[in-house]
């Protein structure tokens, strides 16, 4: 009689090979689900995840045909139940391989270790679990009611709260009463952002001790992902601090997630298996029956929207809504002021009102921030003769003029060349840029306030933080800390400076042109717009002596937007309920729900082919079904159209949109259309086809 186990495997394999489910192979050695082992595959050796235990070979091949497992890293508990069914849920919604999910959710040094480098790694370990706790500050009524709903109910929770109003603070009572009431506990802490990682992980390792914290982002080395994995896996980390990729960290004893700025795009992966992590946040709290916090000052639609009290007509959402309207202490929210740039002479960049309330506050001894949406030093190069532009000869996008180093960097592939000495097309000297970077606006500025002395009589200091001078490591740090300590008198950035710092001397912050984004293809851009002028705003008059006399400027040639109507009252929920009530009526999410299928190719007639094939092919397939034929009804499948950037690198574009008002019918048809593609893509009519990817719940269309 044999004593082999047979077991199916989960090893990671490209998602458009066939090989997307589990792998059977045979073990001499005792295994329990969970347990991670080395398998053949192919020639290789990889690492996999035990996925189940089987009492019989399985029917499907050969016995002879079986595998043996080489080895077994028996120094690691096994990945639990929980972690296992959040994985297999993230591959079948997310429309991706259950091996390529659970594989990348573990530290790449992890897949490379042998079972003896594995059993040195684990002595090191520093297996110490206490807390220590240093007191907070004392809390607003607000704080001490918001905490007090949440001991008394289930979740998931939306925390609304002003930007000042002490989020921050809620979350570290909530994780220190969790940890208090259990010495095992474990709470994940997630904030949407690398560069926000740093200033939360000393507060809260200030707060609970630095060997209880491990913090968990892609700016971290290898074994500096490894060594935190290992500890939150062992349940030696209390509590887990990281970016979306956390959401798959092992955390045996969870009993705690919270999700800072859950509004922000940055939670949705886009590439590979593109999964929300606010969303799978809530699904994870269900698995673990962990309360989950989501908060934010200017919450995500879809969020606001599961968090609506109940009406007769409506039984309400699934979220409770918690509220924190007020600024800790006697702080202010900053007074709104519109500049109608219709009044102001042709092509001005800043507004004579508003350089001059940057110099008085300069001359006061305060700082200013502010905000374009685009780093570079102008957008695009022209030629006025001839109507030449920088187009990137490899992208359907324009190349942007670095002034520092005299490029036209293409923001896309990263083409970059020397600026032309004269236009190509046509050889007039004269070149010149249109619209305006933050490179350009700094140097702007410095013109206009040439004159402008500090209290202390020194001219003004300008710094720009943006993508490009904050490209060098550590550079962010050092950015913030001289704005911090004083040594910047107004700061220019793009969208990186308007999250979540706590600057205490800002008194002023402006939005230079924020218009594009109200007349933007993409449905979701006012929302955009809108949570990003308000976390701005928030950046404004945090230190309660100055918050009377801080402001918020906005220049636009559409003063009487309802956007900024509600943006002049601080009036998320207005906001809200008007794009809401244009979202329904368009039937747009979160009402309805949405995927798109992108193809890439040589040629865009190839990309689109592929798509409007597999079209054809699907709703002809399913109305045949009589089991399927209503999918067709339920979902719509709009015909393949060009991406909006439909170019990159020399690869063409397109993409599918399917939309649904009923999800589970969404993704019956994405399970449909993934048999039907590997079906389309084997005839050689698409040989031209380079790769096509499923986006579930897409953040941009």
């Amino acid at each position: 009689m044999s004593t082999h186990q047979w077991i199916d495997i989960a090893v990671q394999t490209p998602a458009h090979s066939q090989v997307g489910g589990l792998l059977s192979y045979r073990s001499p050695l005792g295994v329990r689900p969970g347990q991670l082992v080395r398998v053949p595959l192919g020639k290789r050796d990889v690492l996999g995840v035990v996925w189940a235990v089987r009492d019989a070979a399985p029917t499907d091949m050969p016995a002879s045909a079986v595998r043996d497992v080489l080895g077994v890293l028996d120094g690691l508990a096994p990945l639990g139940d929980a972690w296992r069914q959040l994985v297999q849920f993230s591959a079948q919604y997310y429309q991706r391989s259950l091996g390529e999910v659970a594989l990348s959710a573990l530290p790449p040094q992890l897949r490379d270790l042998s079972a003896e480098q594995l059993a040195r790694r684990l002595k090191k370990q520093n297996t110490e679990r206490a807390v220590q706790t240093a007191p907070g500050p004392a809390l607003s009524p607000e704080q001490s009611a918001v905490l007090d709903q949440m001991a008394a109910g289930t979740g998931p929770f939306l925390l609304f709260g002003s930007t000042g109003s002490g989020k921050t603070e809620v979350y570290l009572q909530a994780v220190e009463r969790m940890l208090a009431s259990d010495p095992q506990a474990q709470a994940l802490l997630m904030v949407p952002e690398i560069n926000l990682t740093p200033q939360l992980e000393e507060r809260v390792q200030a707060r609970f001790g630095t060997e209880a914290v491990v913090s968990m982002h892609s700016g971290m080395t290898p074994a500096q992902r490894l060594k935190g994995w290992l500890a939150a896996h062992a349940g030696h980390a209390r509590i887990v601090l990281g970016t979306r990729m956390a959401i798959f960290a092992s955390m045996p004893q969870l009993q705690l997630i919270v999700v800072d700025e859950e509004h922000d795009p940055s939670y949705k992966q886009q590439e590979g298996a593109r999964y929300s992590a606010r969303d799978l946040a809530v699904y994870r709290g269900r698995l673990h029956n962990a309360p989950v916090l989501l908060a934010s000052a200017t919450p995500s639609l879809e969020s606001w929207h599961h968090s609506r009290p109940a009406t007769d007509e409506d039984p309400g959402g699934r979220y409770q809504r918690l509220l924190m309207p007020s600024r800790i202490g006697t702080a202010l929210l900053p007074k709104v002021r519109r500049v109608d740039m219709n009044k102001q002479p042709r092509r001005t960049v800043l507004s004579a009102p508003l350089v001059a309330a940057i110099q008085e506050r300069v001359e006061r001894g305060e700082q200013c921030m502010l905000l374009l949406n685009r780093r570079g030093y102008a957008p695009v190069l022209h030629c006025a003769d001839c109507g030449w532009k920088s187009e990137c000869k490899h992208c359907s996008a324009f190349r942007v003029f670095h002034k520092i180093d005299r490029t036209l960097r293409c923001h896309h592939c990263g083409l970059a060349e020397r600026v032309p000495r004269a236009c190509p097309e046509c050889g007039n000297a004269d070149i010149a840029p249109i619209g305006r970077g933050t490179e350009q606006l700094e140097e702007h500025l410095g013109e206009l306030l040439a004159h402008v002395l500090r209290p202390d009589g020194t001219p003004v200091r300008i710094a720009r933080i943006d993508a490009d001078s904050t490209r060098l490591k550590g550079a962010l740090e050092s950015q913030l800390a001289q704005v911090h300590s004083g040594e910047v008198d107004v700061l220019v950035g793009t969208q990186m400076i308007a999250k979540g710092h706590d600057f205490r001397r800002i008194t002023l912050v402006a939005a230079v042109n924020p218009d594009t984004a109200l007349f933007s293809s993409d449905f979701r851009a006012p929302e955009r717009l809108f949570a990003l002028l308000m976390q701005a705003a928030g950046r404004a008059g945090r230190d309660a002596a100055q918050s009377a006399t801080s402001e918020m400027w906005v220049q636009t040639f559409h003063p009487t937007h309802a956007l900024f109507e509600a943006l002049k009252q601080h009036d998320y929920p207005a906001f809200a309920a008007s794009e809401l009530a244009e979202r329904t009526a368009a039937d747009l999410p979160p009402i309805s729900h949405q995927a798109l299928l992108r193809a890439d190719a040589r040629t865009q007639e190839a990309a689109q082919a592929l798509l409007n094939a597999a079209r054809e092919t699907l709703e002809a397939q399913l109305s045949a079904d009589p089991v399927n034929a209503d999918l067709v009804q339920q979902v719509s499948v709009y015909p393949a159209v060009p991406m909006s950037m439909q170019r990159v690198a020399d690869v063409e574009r397109a993409q599918m949109l399917l939309e649904s008002p009923n999800r589970m019918a969404l993704q019956k048809m994405l399970w449909h259309l993934h048999g039907v593609l590997h079906q389309v893509r084997s005839q050689p009519e698409h040989k031209g086809v380079i790769r096509w990817l499923v986006d579930v719940d897409p953040q941009a269309i």
